[in-house]
């Protein structure tokens, strides 16, 4: 049976579109949604609630619906939890029901609705936690069942993009205010973007019959909106969700695209969108009543219904019952008779507005002083029962009911910002304050339902915003005259829920019925954001946007507060769920993260080199020649190092340049050591904390001149390092002078180490004198090195004698075909990122990243010489904490195994007797181990409580795979202690 209008509406029909619902093949329009389309199919009953299996129907109008969720498509392009009211149709759209098994219809689950008592809000945190190791039974079962659609069985197909945008003045909201403010902004200069939530513009226009210059809305909005397309200054945005507004005036937008173009071959675009004012205009909700039984399936809200049948043409329901506490519920009354169904008004008032009483005719059966209080019907609803303040109650038949408790400004983007909301008595509901620089909430969203003042509200903050930003005069919009005005929520009378028998649902999409919030209460929950938590209300995919308001509600007449003592629940992005696609765009497969390469790259492939992923780094990590495994290779590689020359390409290594008279200054605040007295010429190693006093990352900084420091940082540390430094300046030092460039990428670097390094490097040619009286260790040179500008440094992370020739990076590939070609005289030998952890592991040195994992400060690391006794710096006050203070806290030790030649597994643990029983104490842990080939033993580096007092003791590691291995704890540094190797 079609529940089509034969006229009206805003649908295009003479475009048939062809779909289908759970199997069924269907028809609708082009402009219905998906919910329009299934009521003009006299559909109601789509999906079964996720935890009592109750049968549900399509509520709402907008991102509010919690329970027409639906799942669109098939195999890769299946789209889950999709809100049938916001997915616009299109022809051969294949939906089905998220919940049923084995069909909608006939759901065996539905059995857990007869044991709703037994599983109030709550109960799964208590009935699950016993008896001891059931829980993996419970897991088995609730995991089947549990849970809301399907996610895709392959990757993505479709394309998505995103897009950065900077204007002057941003406005959320299509409906009658926004479209106000934007048409004033014309010819202003000022560039406009306006954005809007749906495929159509004109919001609350499209359902009513408000006349705006005498004439049908429709016109007026026709008029507009050929003004603003034709405005060179205003970008349109429709099918636009704005989800989130974060601080400066930055906000997120998901541009639906293929809902304007569905051959567009893109699906969605991801908006970055900064402003320097912004003007929301997002529009309200309806809020239903809550009452025993108020989810049946066609129960919907007021607003609801009549825009099924204004913008829709279609009727949802032939015999009807409209329940409200307010005048704005009788327009839909009136569209309902209009339309050809019988109609009774049930007010919990004592009487109604002039305006709301003008809108019926004296025949229509309106009952104040009553409420309904229960409800009939299986699959769809039957019937109603009335009680009246006398206590009558009266049973009348229906198969819709047509809910308005109020409106609830959508004040989500306001908040998000941190801005305030106050309690207005006449909506009792929270709308915004305006606190918020450079934002004003106008229309509905501010609290105003007519429209006169809407568009008075739009015009007004636009032509304010454009004189605040000095713009020219723009169009002078002559306001249109309003007439046949709607009535609004006029005249509310506060009215939560109804008491009654039957469960009285506030969070439909979670089942949390009003029982619930009582029973938070009862066991001490009072903060709304306990009471929310404990209950689970708002937490699905709506996040309450029916239910927290009304909850709050509830709240406040339990505990006999006033909202405004209660407050709400925090409003947090995204207003409505957004793609992980739009999120990542095109950044996915090979695209997903940048692969870089050292200049030396293609010379690493030739020479067979097998690399791994450092950051986004590939390094070679080994060079195996024929016959040889890695252990082999770094054998090789390590013992070259020793006895020749050792060539790494250090390219990676993070490269940040320091400029500015208070560079000193940042050095001094962001490392633990002292950097007044480096000299020009001269380099030092530095710990960097993070305000936790943990190791944050390590590197050598070089004095270049009086204002000048290069600060050299771990190859995956770069970017946060950076991130960091950039942060305290911007934010808590912005007066210092001091600029920071990354020249990671303009620099190729080559590490020659070993005792023939020096040779190596004069043969090659340099202008630098390169002897320990004129070079000494941790110092740097500039000059030519092959006839090219270089950097050169005296530092070692391999415990030999190192230069570090750093040239700009369009040189460094012939450079390093020079070095290992002149270097075949000396040994010279290609070595990878292994024989290098090898090197620096015998030497003791840590890698950040590896050895510390964020709960490592430089105390247990010996390093407390490192810590400044003259001077503050980031994270040295955390090291004055009891906690780090300990003893006992696990200290940096060496661990040599038992048995020279049984590599430990890193990540075992260390205990005391592997025959304890558990649990077992843990004594420590094992963070680098390798054959150490310079040591002629294996050799581990690590953790054990209280270490460094603990030097000869024994212990055992213990790995899953490898067993015990008995071990005995040493200093970290194995190799040359007294450091005269890398110094000659």
């Amino acid at each position: 049976m079609t529940c089509r209008l034969n006229q009206g509406g805003v649908i295009d029909r003479s475009k048939p579109l062809n779909f289908t619902f759970n199997g069924k093949p269907l028809t609708g329009y082009a402009g219905d949604t998906l919910a329009s389309a299934l009521l003009a199919n006299n559909i109601h009953f789509v999906t079964r609630s996720i935890k009592l299996r109750r049968p549900r129907g399509i509520m709402g109008r907008g991102p509010e619906e919690p329970n027409a969720l639906l799942q669109i498509g098939e195999g890769p392009s299946t789209l889950a939890d999709q809100r049938a009211t916001q997915v616009m149709l299109t022809e051969g759209m294949n939906a089905r029901s998220i919940n049923g098994w084995p069909s909608l219809e006939h759901d065996l689950l539905s059995a857990l609705s007869l044991g709703s008592k037994l599983m109030p809000v709550g109960f799964y945190y208590k009935t699950f936690m016993g008896p001891k190791g059931w829980w993996e039974r419970y897991e088995k079962l609730i995991r089947p069942i549990a849970g809301m659609g399907l996610t895709p069985d392959g990757p993505d197909p479709d394309l998505y993009e995103k897009r950065d945008l900077h204007c002057d003045v941003m406005i959320v909201g299509g409906g009658p205010a926004g479209l106000a403010a934007a048409a004033s902004l014309i010819g202003t200069g000022l560039r406009v973007v306006l954005a809007h939530e749906q495929a159509l513009w004109g919001g609350g226009l499209l359902a009513s019959r408000t006349q705006l210059n005498g004439q049908p809305a429709n016109a007026w909005l026709e008029e507009t909106l050929a003004a603003l397309h034709a405005a060179e200054n205003i970008q349109l945005l429709p099918s636009t969700s704005v989800f989130g507004h974060y601080d400066h005036h930055f906000l997120g937008a998901i541009e639906r695209v293929r809902e304007q173009r569905p051959n567009a071959p893109i699906r969605e675009r991801f908006w970055k969108i900064r402003c320097q004012r912004l003007i929301l205009a997002a529009g309200a909700i309806e809020r239903p009543i809550v009452l025993p039984n108020n989810d049946r399936p066609g129960i919907m809200t007021a607003f609801a219904v009549r825009e099924s049948i204004e913008r829709y043409a279609v009727l949802p329901g032939k015999q009807a019952v409209v329940f409200t506490n307010n005048d704005s519920a009788y327009a839909t009354a009136r569209c309902l008779l209009d339309a050809g169904a019988q109609v009774t008004v049930v007010d919990s008032r004592a009487s109604a507005g002039t305006a709301a009483k003008a809108m019926l005719p004296e025949q229509t059966t309106v009952i104040y002083n009553a409420k309904v209080c229960d409800t009939t019907g299986k699959k769809r609803i039957s019937g109603v029962t009335v009680r009246q303040t006398d206590g009558t109650f009266t049973r009348m038949d229906c198969d819709l009911l047509a809910l308005s408790g109020g409106w609830n400004p959508s004040v989500h983007l306001h908040s998000h910002a941190s801005g305030k909301l106050q309690w207005d008595e006449a909506l009792a509901t929270f709308v915004p304050q305006n606190d918020l620089a450079g934002v004003r909430a106008i229309g509905a969203m501010a609290g105003a339902f007519d429209f006169a003042t809407a568009l008075t509200q739009g015009s007004e903050v636009a032509r304010e915003f454009a004189t605040e930003l000095g713009s020219k005069a723009g169009t002078d919009l002559s306001l249109p005259e309003v007439s046949h005005a709607e009535p609004g929520p006029s005249q509310l009378q506060p009215l939560w829920r109804v008491a009654g028998k039957g469960p009285a649902f506030v969070d439909m999409q979670n089942d949390v019925k009003a029982t619930d919030i009582e029973l938070a209460l009862r066991e001490g929950y009072r903060s709304i954001e306990h009471v929310k938590r404990y209950g689970i209300l708002g937490f699905g995919t709506d996040q309450g946007k029916f239910g927290n308001i009304i909850g709050l509600g509830i709240v406040g007449e339990l505990i006999n507060k006033h909202p405004t003592e209660i407050g709400t629940t925090t409003y947090r992005p995204a207003w409505t769920p957004v793609t992980f696609g739009a999120l990542v765009g095109p950044d996915t497969g090979e695209l997903f993260e940048p692969i870089r390469q050292t200049p030396m790259h293609e010379w690493h492939v030739q020479a067979g080199a097998v690399f791994e992923d450092v950051g986004q780094w590939k390094r070679a990590r080994y060079y195996p020649k024929a016959g040889e495994d890695m252990d082999a290779a770094v054998a090789r590689e390590c013992l070259a190092t020793q006895k020749g020359v050792g060539v790494l390409d250090y390219s990676t290594l993070g490269k940040i340049e320091i400029h500015g008279p208070d560079a000193i200054t940042l050095l001094e605040r962001v490392y633990t050591n002292n950097w007044q007295k480096l000299g020009i010429g001269r380099c030092r190693y530095g710990l960097m904390l993070d305000e936790n006093g943990m190791v944050m990352d390590d590197g050598v900084t070089a004095r270049l001149g009086e204002q000048h420091y290069l600060m050299y940082t771990s190859t995956g540390g770069a970017a946060r390092v950076l991130s960091w430094m950039e942060q305290w300046l911007q934010t808590e030092w912005p007066d210092l002078e001091v600029y920071l460039t990354s020249v990671t990428d303009a620099w190729g670097t080559i590490s020659l180490a070993g005792p023939k390094s020096r040779e190596l490097l004069e043969s090659i040619g340099t202008d630098i004198n390169l002897s320990t009286e004129q070079f000494p260790f941790m110092s740097l040179r500039t000059g030519a090195v092959n006839g090219v500008p270089a950097r050169v440094q005296r530092v070692s992370f391999s415990g030999e004698m190192s230069f570090e020739v750093s040239v700009p990076a369009n040189e460094a590939a012939e450079l390093w075909a020079m070095v290992m070609r002149k270097g075949e005289a000396f040994g010279a030998t290609p070595y990878g990122t292994e024989a290098m952890h090898v090197l620096r592991a015998e030497k003791g040195f840590i890698i950040v990243g590896q050895d510390t994992d964020g709960s490592i400060s430089p105390l247990d690391l010996g390093m407390e010489g490192m810590i400044s006794a003259r001077k503050d710096c980031l994270g040295k006050r955390s090291l004055m904490r009891s906690e780090l203070q300990r003893p006992d806290r696990p200290q940096w030790v060496g661990l040599r195994p038992k048995d020279p030649t049984k590599v430990l597994p890193e990540g075992a643990q260390l205990i005391e007797d592997p025959a304890a029983k558990p649990p077992v104490a843990m004594q420590g842990w094992v963070t680098s181990s390798y054959f150490a080939p310079r040591l002629g033993h294996a050799f581990a580096l690590g953790f054990v409580n209280g270490g460094r007092a603990r030097h000869g003791e024994s212990l055992y590691a213990w790995d899953a795979d490898a067993g015990v291995i008995p071990v005995e704890i040493t200093q970290p540094v194995q190799y040359d202690p007294e450091g005269g190797r890398q110094r000659d």
